[in-house]
């Protein structure tokens, strides 16, 4: 049989990936469970990170800054 006529496959068995899944689920319990103090003790650390990310990428929602408008369609 050639390989045009050969049926594709998706890359693995379904219960493969299922099993994948469960032990990334197992294994991201353990290291919450194991590593908490570590994990809490970031978590500061990321707040004050977002601040400036924020203030970055957060003003695409409300028009911007108008930058380039027109100064006399201004009151």
């Amino acid at each position: 049989m050639t390989s045009a006529h050969r049926p594709q496959s998706s890359g693995g068995k379904p219960w493969s990936n299922w099993a994948f899944i469960g032990f990334l689920l197992i294994a991201g319990f353990f290291l919450l469970a194991e590593h908490r103090a570590h994990v809490f003790g970031v978590l500061p650390f990321v707040l004050l990170a977002l601040c400036p990310l924020m203030h970055l990428f957060g003003h695409g929602g409300h028009g911007g800054h108008d930058h380039g408008a027109d100064k006399k369609d201004k009151p």
